[in-house]
C-alpha cells in the first residue's frame, strides 16, 4: 500500500478477522427491518469500498459477488442484481485504489461518488429489467443522499 500524502508513519496490515467481522456486521446491518428509506446508505457496499481501496489483496471481487448473492437472497431480488452492482462497485474501487489514497477526504468523497452511482444505476437497470415498474425518483436519485 501506499503512504498517503503528508503521512511519517507505515500503517499496520490489518487483522483478517477485524476485516471480515466488520464485512459481516455491515451485512446485518443491511439486514435489519428499517423499511426502505431512500436516504439509507447501502452500508455494505461503502464498507466494501473502503476495504477494496485500503486492502485490495484481501477483499476481492469474489467477496464483493459472495455478500451481493447474501442481499440478493434476503431481499428477495433477482439473483444476481446486487452481486453485480457489488462486483462493480468493487472492480471500480480496486481499479482507482492507488491514486484514490493521494487525494484529502473530501476530494475522495468526490471521486468516489461516481463509482456509488454507476453500481446503482447498474443495479436499477437489472430491476427494471426484470419487474418493468419503474420504482420512483427517490429510488432513483437515493446515492446523492
Amino acid at each position: 500500500m501506499i503512504m498517503p500524502r503528508g503521512s511519517d508513519q507505515l500503517l499496520l496490515p490489518v487483522n483478517p478477522l477485524f476485516l471480515w467481522l466488520s464485512l459481516f456486521a455491515a451485512l446485518l446491518f443491511n439486514m435489519l427491518p428499517l423499511g426502505r428509506i431512500a436516504a439509507m446508505p447501502d452500508v455494505l457496499a461503502v464498507v466494501l469500498v473502503f476495504w477494496n481501496v485500503h486492502q485490495p489483496r484481501r477483499v476481492g471481487i469474489g467477496a464483493a459477488f459472495f455478500f451481493g448473492l447474501l442481499m440478493d437472497v434476503h431481499q428477495g431480488s433477482v439473483l444476481g442484481q446486487h452481486a453485480l452492482a457489488y462486483t462493480l462497485l468493487s472492480f471500480l474501487a480496486i481499479t482507482m485504489h492507488r491514486r484514490l489514497l493521494w487525494f484529502s477526504l473530501a476530494e475522495q468523497a468526490v471521486q468516489i461518488l461516481p463509482v456509488f452511482i454507476v453500481a446503482h444505476a447498474v443495479s436499477l437497470v437489472v430491476r427494471l429489467l426484470s419487474s418493468g415498474s419503474f420504482p420512483g425518483w427517490t429510488l432513483l436519485l437515493a446515492p446523492l443522499f
